[in-house]
């Protein structure tokens, strides 16, 4: 199953419609421990599940500017 697809069918985040997509954001943007993981670990994974005060998250990091 693709990251978005398992989004859409799991996901409790309004980012579901969208496969999870959350577009483009700046290290800040985020809470803590999602910018840790966002700016620091390998693009093209599946990093998680993430801790944040929103509940737990898978992150795909697709790209970095």
């Amino acid at each position: 199953m693709t990251f978005e697809k398992a989004a859409k069918k799991f996901s409790k985040c309004s980012s579901s419609k969208r496969g999870g997509h959350l577009g483009t954001f700046s290290k800040g943007d985020m809470v803590k421990e999602f910018d840790e993981v966002v700016f620091t670990k390998d693009l093209l994974k599946v990093h998680g599940p993430v801790k944040t005060q929103f509940g737990f998250h898978l992150i795909e990091i697709t790209s970095r500017y």
